[in-house]
C-alpha cells in the first residue's frame, strides 16, 4: 500500500522535477549589477595602458584626487540542472575597461555523482578560474567583503582563466576534512605577461574568454617582439598543463590549502601577433581561522615565469614574484568591516627584463558591507597603494608612486 501512495505521488510530480531538470526558471537564471561612485588619485590605471596599480585614476594629467561615477560591472548567470547531478554555469560579463563591453567570463559544465559511502566527487570542464582565490564566490566570481581583491586574487583574475577538466575528491576522516583536486589544463599560455611587464596591481577586472589586457609601455627592444596587450585565454603551444590542490580542515573552525600551478609553456611559442608562451609555474598557501564573529584569511604566494629566447646564455624575460595578505573580517548583523594588508614583488632576472623591471610595493584595504534587503547591498571601501619599480624612470614618471582610491558601491542581486 504504501509503494502504491508513493509511485501515486511520483507520478503527480512533473517530469522536470522527476528528473531533476530546470534549463530556464528563477532559479537559473540570475542578473546582477554593480554601480559606483569612485573617487581616485595617482598615475594612469594599468588599465588605460599608464602605470597605475589600482583599477581605477584620476583622469587627470596632473594625478588629482577626482571623482566621478561608474557602471563598474553587469552579469548575466545561467545555471541550468540538466539532471541531479549534471549541471552547467554560463556567465556573461560587461565591464568598463575592457576590450569587448560584453563578454563570457566563465562557461563550465560541474557532474557531482553520489556514491556510496562518505566521500564525495565534484568533476568540472571547461573555461573557469582553479580554486585558488579565498575572497571570491559564487559563478560570477565576486569578492563580497570588499570591493578590491587582494594583490595576488587581483592576478588570478587577470589571468589564470584556465580551459580544462578537474577532479575533487572531499574525504571526512573523523572530524577532519580533506579534499584533494588534480586539473590538466589548455588555454592559459600567455600566464605571467602581465605579472613581467606591469607587475602587480590591485582591482577587481576580470580576464573573459576573447578580450586582451593592456601592457604599460614596453622598451625598446621589447616593443618590437612583444604585442601591447596580451591575451589571457589562449593556446600557444599544444601543451598540457596541471595543477592540484589539497585542503585540510580538523573544524569549521580553521582550513589551510596548499595550491600548486604549471601551465607547463614553451616560452619560445609565439603567434602571428606576437602572442607568447611564458612558463609559469607557481605554489600558493591559505589559510582561514574564524573564532566567533571574526573571520582571519591569509595567502602567500611565490613563483616564476620565463619567456623568449636565449641571449648570451639568459632567457628573454625570467621575473620570479611573490605576494602576500592578510584580511581580518568582522561579522555584523546585516553587514561587516573588513580590513587588508597586501605586500607584493617581482624580481626580473632575464637579459632583457633585468631589475629595472622588479618592483617592491604594499596595500591597505579598508572596506564595510551593509545588507540593505535581500536584493541589494552598499559596500563602501579605502584603498592606498605604495610602490616602487625603476622602469617607470625611462617613462619620465617617479620610480615611487602612491595611490588613493574611494569607492562606494551599490550591489543589485536578482
Amino acid at each position: 500500500m504504501m509503494m502504491l501512495l508513493g509511485l501515486a505521488a511520483l507520478a503527480a510530480v512533473p517530469a522536470r522535477a522527476q528528473s531533476g531538470t530546470d534549463l530556464l526558471s528563477a532559479e537559473t537564471v540570475t542578473v546582477l549589477g554593480d554601480a559606483r561612485i569612485v573617487g581616485a588619485d595617482g598615475a594612469r590605471s594599468w588599465i588605460g595602458g599608464g602605470e597605475g596599480k589600482s583599477r581605477f585614476d584620476a583622469h587627470d594629467p596632473d594625478g588629482d584626487f577626482h571623482v566621478r561615477p561608474w557602471l563598474a560591472e553587469a552579469d548575466l548567470v545561467w545555471q541550468p540542472r540538466f539532471t541531479w547531478s549534471l549541471s552547467g554555469t554560463v556567465v556573461v560579463t560587461a565591464q568598463h575597461g575592457q576590450e569587448h563591453p560584453i563578454d563570457v567570463s566563465q562557461a563550465a559544465l560541474a557532474f557531482k555523482p553520489i556514491l556510496h559511502g562518505p566521500a564525495k566527487l565534484a568533476v568540472r570542464a571547461g573555461l573557469y578560474w582553479p580554486d585558488i582565490s579565498l575572497e571570491h564566490s559564487g559563478p560570477e566570481w565576486r569578492v563580497t567583503d570588499t570591493i578590491t581583491p587582494s594583490a595576488i586574487n587581483s592576478w588570478i583574475g587577470d589571468e589564470i582563466k584556465t580551459g580544462g577538466i578537474e577532479a575533487t575528491l572531499i574525504m571526512p576522516l573523523g572530524t577532519h576534512r580533506v579534499a584533494a583536486t588534480l586539473g590538466a589544463f589548455g588555454l592559459n599560455d600567455t600566464a605571467g605577461t602581465l605579472l613581467a611587464f606591469r607587475g602587480w596591481a590591485l582591482h577587481d577586472q576580470k580576464a573573459t574568454a576573447f578580450g586582451r589586457q593592456p601592457l604599460p609601455p614596453l622598451n625598446a627592444f621589447m616593443s618590437s617582439r612583444q604585442a601591447p596587450e596580451t591575451r589571457p585565454v589562449g593556446e600557444i603551444d599544444n601543451r598540457v598543463g596541471w595543477y592540484g590542490k589539497l585542503g585540510w580542515s580538523p573544524s569549521r573552525a580553521f582550513e589551510l590549502q596548499f595550491f600548486h600551478y604549471d601551465n607547463r609553456a614553451d616560452p619560445q611559442a609565439v603567434t602571428d601577433g606576437s602572442q607568447w608562451g611564458w612558463r609559469t609555474h607557481f605554489n600558493n598557501v591559505g589559510a582561514i581561522v574564524s573564532v566567533e564573529q571574526v573571520t582571519l584569511k591569509a595567502q602567500a604566494m611565490g613563483g616564476r615565469t620565463e619567456m623568449g629566447y636565449s641571449r648570451a646564455g639568459r632567457i628573454w624575460a625570467d621575473t620570479s614574484f611573490r605576494s602576500a595578505f592578510l584580511l581580518a573580517t568582522l561579522g555584523l548583523n546585516k553587514g561587516s568591516v573588513s580590513a587588508r594588508l597586501d605586500a607584493f614583488g617581482t624580481r626580473g632576472r632575464g637579459s632583457i627584463l633585468d631589475n629595472s623591471y622588479s618592483e617592491d610595493g604594499w596595500a591597505i584595504t579598508a572596506a564595510a558591507r551593509h545588507e540593505l534587503g535581500p536584493h541589494l547591498s552598499l559596500l563602501a571601501e579605502v584603498l592606498h597603494v605604495d610602490s616602487i619599480k625603476q622602469d617607470r624612470v625611462r617613462l619620465g614618471l617617479p620610480a615611487r608612486q602612491r595611490q588613493n582610491q574611494i569607492q562606494l558601491a551599490l550591489r543589485v542581486h536578482i
